[in-house]
């Protein structure tokens, strides 16, 4: 059935996919389809090299890195680091000395007021993250929900000044390296590039993109971003999964874990906010209204359900060879409800 689904999606929708159903941290349903380069250019012509996806194909997590930043800084407060509530303006004074009632907190519920998006084009490289962290306030904190590429950057580089530690290294050293995430990471080794799904057709980095970030911002940043940048695999998904069905997995506490999940009360979307989480998202969740996750831009996602010890991941290249491609939403769907479907 699982393989069924995604082959009724590929190429239409995406021309890899792979996707992973575990009940209790061990996979019981595991498919993959497709290639993971199918097209040259956005008129669809046919690459002449087209390897098939595998089970442990790499991908681009787009906006799932955000999870990651959420567990780093989840970790940081926990040994003193830093604090949710307390100001932004404590690491970035240049920035937001100014406005120093937003803090980590609001940078993670998506309520500091901050835009969507600032990408530095035409900028030059050395003043790029500058012209990011510098982006105005579009309102007051703690009023809306705006989603926020611009927070989740601000709030990795708060954990890199508040650690010492490069946002890369933090997410090896805090996340990847405990759970064993061999394949998670940012900026892949090039033995890697065999494995990984290729994304958009970008003329202006010189074709169609395999093995660098996605994103315009983390790739103009340099790769390593909070808000995304991030590699992996499904298996490793899983694995990171089981931060949120344990409480903890042995990198965060129960007590983090708790906070981190719980429902922040944030109005005018229709899920529920938690920490970096979202709970009960309409677009991924299918029937597992409970359950925490998020997606990415590329056409990922991936759910964790607690109380049912189900974990769902879809990864897919929906944006190659251009983005926009129809059908994302009803494939993150149909996992999460052939998933349901097991229990």
């Amino acid at each position: 059935m699982l393989d069924r689904l995604l082959a009724s999606a590929v190429p239409e929708v995406a021309s890899a996919a792979v996707a992973v159903v575990a009940v209790d941290g061990e996979p019981v349903a595991v498919a993959a389809e497709g290639e993971l380069v199918r097209y040259a250019d956005t008129a669809q012509t046919l690459a002449s090299e087209r390897p098939p996806v595998a089970a442990d194909s790499v991908f681009d997590l787009a906006s799932l890195t955000k999870l990651f930043t959420t567990v780093v800084t989840m970790s940081l407060v926990e040994t003193g680091s830093l604090a949710l509530d307390e100001p932004v303006a404590t690491w970035l004074p240049s920035y937001y000395g100014d406005r120093p009632s937003i803090t980590p907190r609001h940078l993670l519920t998506h309520t500091a007021g901050l835009p969507p998006g600032r990408r530095p084009d035409g900028v030059a490289p050395e003043a790029r993250w500058d012209f990011v962290l510098s982006a105005k306030a579009i309102g007051p904190p703690g009023v809306s929900h705006v989603y926020s590429d611009v927070g989740m950057i601000t709030l990795g580089r708060v954990c890199e000044i508040a650690s010492g530690t490069s946002l890369d290294e933090l997410v090896r050293r805090v996340v990847a390296g405990p759970l064993g995430l061999a394949d998670t990471g940012y900026r892949p080794e090039a033995s890697s590039l065999a494995r990984i799904a290729a994304t958009e057709y970008k003329p202006e980095r010189g074709g169609v993109v395999r093995g660098e970030v996605h994103d315009e911002t983390a790739h103009a940043l340099g790769g390593v971003a909070g808000h995304a940048g991030l590699f992996s695999t499904a298996a490793d998904l899983v694995r990171f999964a089981e931060i949120l069905r344990t409480g903890g997995a042995g990198v965060l506490s129960a007590e983090s874990v708790a906070e981190m999940t719980r429902d922040h009360q944030v109005t005018g979307v229709p899920f529920r906010q938690a920490l970096g989480f979202r709970i009960g998202d309409p677009a991924i969740t299918g029937p597992l209204a409970d359950a925490h996750g998020h997606s990415g831009f590329t056409g990922t996602s991936l759910v964790v359900d607690v109380e049912r010890g189900l974990t769902v991941v879809v990864l897919t290249n929906n944006v190659h060879p251009l983005r926009g491609r129809a059908g994302i939403r009803d494939l993150r769907n149909g996992v999460a409800a052939f998933g349901r479907s097991l229990l």
